[in-house]
């Protein structure tokens, strides 16, 4: 099968530091290419794939310098797929919404993978302009603001099963991996992990518009010691900061569309102790891979419990449930489904 992957500008494929769109992106991609398919990735130049790259930006926009337009750079990624759309059996795009209009009027044989919070004022409006365009979930619990999408499934994030080793013998604190912002409660984590009596290392990005937040609430409590504040981490630093954290912490306030980093964390046999909302109740068995906790004290009762949950298993249910290829093969039925329907149907 010929297969487009459209991926965002504002990452490479796979992303240098922080990025979850883009490295599911690249592990779909790759996966693919090795069940034998011809896929063309469109991304920025700076990516890397084992299929074909299609490289319409010369970098990835949010570590290039000087900053350009994300409108510009989105204009000349919609033109390059438009002149060769023609090319490809299907079309996958994880740019949300921006190519509808364009792929819609071409009636090419398209998807989108919605990888956002869909609850945002007006996406009932914009979704009401494409009732025919055909949508995957990331997880079951996404698509609550927006039922009437026609959704063709969930598909699961995976990775590959050898990216991230699990270690069965944590050195004794608890990590926080992900962005600087209130939703995502690093300020949680601080007093979770204090009130447990663990130490807890935080490896996160700061976004532009958060700067105030960490100022404000994380950086007076990073004392290098109780609390240590690492920064972004690429993937090779990922794997030690994961295998030897006695537990995940991922107390969010937000409806969480997927939660990339809590298979990353299973991956490496630690558990993760999270609040039970967007998808994390369809991620993280309780009891089982982790703990499912509605307050900070019940958060905290699960660190002092998590030691008696197994770290095998935990890794276990990561490559039962979480693997690229498990991902590949549910994508691979969405697309055969797309190409069984007539042309007029794809989309109108």
């Amino acid at each position: 099968m010929k297969i487009a992957q459209l991926a965002p500008l504002a990452e490479s494929v796979p992303p240098k530091l922080y990025g979850g769109t883009e490295r599911v992106v690249s592990w779909l991609t790759e996966e693919l290419v090795a069940l034998g398919h011809d896929v063309t990735l469109f991304a920025s130049a700076d990516s890397t794939t084992g299929g074909t790259l299609a490289a319409v930006w010369p970098r990835a926009l949010r570590l290039s310098r000087p900053r350009t337009d994300p409108a510009a750079a989105q204009a000349v990624l919609l033109q390059a797929i438009g002149e060769r759309a023609h090319e490809f059996d299907v079309i996958h795009s994880h740019l949300d919404w921006m190519h509808l209009p364009l792929l819609q009027s071409q009636r090419a044989p398209f998807i989108t993978t919605l990888h956002g919070r869909l609850d945002l004022p007006n996406f009932p409006l914009v979704a009401s302009r494409f009732p025919n365009a055909p949508f995957v979930s990331i997880s079951n619990n996404q698509r609550a603001p927006l039922p009437g999408l026609r959704w063709l499934g969930t598909v699961h994030h995976g990775m590959p099963e050898n990216l991230l080793r699990p270690s069965f013998e944590p050195e004794g604190y608890l990590a926080f991996l992900g962005r600087i912002t209130p939703e995502k409660g690093p300020d949680k984590a601080i007093r979770i992990a204090r009130a447990a009596g663990y130490p807890l290392r935080i490896a996160a990005k700061i976004p532009r518009g958060e700067n105030q937040f960490f100022k404000r609430e994380i950086q007076p409590l990073v004392d290098g010691e109780r609390v240590e504040f690492i920064g972004e981490v690429d993937d090779r630093s990922k794997a030690p900061f994961l295998q030897n954290a006695t537990a995940l912490l991922f107390p969010i306030d937000w409806p969480e569309p997927f939660g990339l980093v809590m298979i990353e964390a299973m991956a490496c046999g630690a558990p993760v102790i999270a609040t039970p909302r967007g998808s994390v109740p369809e991620i993280v068995e309780d009891g089982v891979t982790g703990f499912l906790v509605n307050t900070e004290a019940e958060a905290v009762a699960a660190v002092k419990q998590v030691g008696r949950l197994d770290r095998r298993r935990v890794r276990y249910e990561f490559e039962r449930r979480f693997s690229s290829r498990r991902m590949a093969e549910d994508y691979l039925r969405i697309y055969a489904h797309i190409l069984e329907q007539p042309p007029h149907t794809v989309a109108e």
